[in-house]
């Protein structure tokens, strides 16, 4: 490409989790290397992928409905004389396939999340007249072949990143599409992982959040030829320079082994805070969703996690009206929320997934009875997180600044549990971890005052203090 070429554009939505937001980086630098710059205006867009997720209910529908739009788009763009591409990616591409280049005729690729290094030969095949539909399995051939971020590129992203170490999932619960869309677990390599991170680091990176579908599953191959878990890994991690925080997420409780629990006592670059989804209080509902884990199993899971590190915070998935779930099974989840008391939780009504075991089940749960109970247990949440909340005022945490506030003058950071902290300080503190003094709760943030002046580079703790 010549200097006197103009550049193409591409837009990427991106739907649903932190996987997806990975992927969308990883595609964005594939198709840089292609003479594509990433815009966030969809108008003037030459390229538009959407990047989706199949967990949310009619997510299939939702694409389909945003084609519509881009449809008219498409055809607006051809009466000017202009080309615009249309791709779709992710969860809902790999479970539709070429469902979706038949019923919206404005799609030119389908491209399954495991196959995006393809994305380039792709969209020469579609200059070249043909509509591509790409939905294999290749993780290892993915990330191998997927070109890393440049240095400015990953500079301008920010000072946190995302790493995905694992995709995939063995569990096959019986609500969940991502055996499905995403294959069998498949682990990096550490080399790979560990350079990445390094890289990451090197371009100013301060935390680095590793993924997975079943993250603490992940098994990969050694710098010792054997096999290492996650609590290995996260100890070579913790060793890049620079890289100050670790976090993971998300984690299946059969997965959480003494390795991985000492590496939160051990390590103070690990954060305290664990995400752990249980789903139901209720053993009934926990073996027909196929946990493989009762409700007494978490409870002294999370004893074991809090004995070993007693200031780590919970969060947790729920999923309310699962089928034949009766009172009693929610009054269950009901008491177990009460019981461990989280930090924060995500809560849904369930919706049936096409494909899955738990959509052939009986006793379908009526949408006002789910309703009812969703309710009942967001409030108590929303308590919990409050209450918590509430507890950091009057304590000095550990922040990381990661950019301007909404007000002049002001940064917006996160404490080491994942709290949005707001201080007054100058733009030169971005990426520098300070301690701060918590002294006011907001609706969805903490207030607080700088306690050190000066800069500093890191910080070699995650301390909490509280303040007599």
């Amino acid at each position: 490409m010549t200097g006197t070429q103009e550049k193409k554009r591409v837009f990427i939505k991106t739907y649903g989790c932190q996987m997806n937001v990975y992927d969308s980086d990883r595609m964005a630098d594939s198709l840089a290397s292609d003479g594509y710059e990433a815009t966030d205006r969809v108008d003037n867009a030459d390229l538009i992928l959407l990047n989706t997720c199949h967990i949310r209910e009619k997510a299939a529908e939702k694409v389909y409905s945003e084609l519509g739009r881009l449809r008219v788009m498409k055809e607006e763009a051809a009466r000017n004389g202009r080309k615009l591409t249309v791709g779709v990616t992710g969860c809902v591409a790999q479970a539709e396939g070429a469902e979706i280049a038949r019923r919206a005729p404005v799609v030119d690729l389908v491209v399954g999340p495991q196959s995006y290094q393809h994305l380039p030969q792709l969209l020469r095949d579609v200059a070249d007249g043909k509509r591509a539909v790409e939905t294999e399995f290749a993780l290892a051939e993915k990330f191998e072949r997927l070109p890393p971020a440049t240095r400015e590129r990953t500079r301008a992203r920010g000072v946190t990143a995302f790493l995905t170490i694992q995709e995939g999932c063995d569990k096959f619960c019986t609500f969940c599409v991502v055996p499905y869309t995403r294959g069998a677990e498949v682990s990096r390599p550490v080399d790979m992982i560990v350079a990445e991170a390094a890289r990451l680091a090197d371009a100013g990176v301060r935390e680095v959040t590793l993924l997975g579908q079943n993250v603490n599953a992940w098994h990969g191959v050694g710098t010792d030829g054997r096999e290492w878990g996650l609590g290995q890994l996260l100890y070579r991690l913790a060793e890049i320079p620079g890289l100050d925080r670790l976090r993971y997420t998300t984690s299946h409780p059969r997965d959480m082994d003494d390795a991985l629990i000492e590496a939160h006592r051990d390590l103070p670059a690990l954060m305290p805070y664990l995400h752990l989804p249980v789903q139901s209080g209720s053993d009934r509902i926990l073996a027909a969703m196929n946990r493989k884990h009762t409700a007494d199993d978490y409870l002294r899971l999370v004893d074991r996690i809090r004995t070993t590190r007693s200031d780590i915070a919970l969060s947790s998935d729920f999923i309310v009206g699962f089928p034949g779930e009766t009172d009693a099974d929610f009054e269950a989840t009901m008491r177990l929320v009460e019981t461990v008391g989280y930090a924060a939780a995500y809560s849904f009504k369930y919706s049936p997934r096409p494909g899955t075991p738990a959509a052939g089940h009986g006793g379908q749960v009526d949408d006002r009875r789910m309703s009812e109970r969703l309710l009942r247990l967001q409030a108590l949440i929303l308590d919990q997180q409050t209450a918590f909340n509430r507890s950091r005022v009057g304590t000095v945490m550990d922040v990381l600044f990661e950019k301007a506030g909404r007000m002049p003058g002001q940064l917006m950071g996160r404490s080491p549990y994942l709290q949005p902290v707001l201080v007054d300080a100058d733009t030169s503190r971005i990426g520098t971890i300070g301690r701060v003094s918590i002294d006011k709760l907001g609706s969805n943030s903490l207030f607080g005052n700088l306690v050190d002046p000066d800069v500093r580079p890191a910080a070699t703790t995650s301390t909490v203090e509280v303040i007599t």
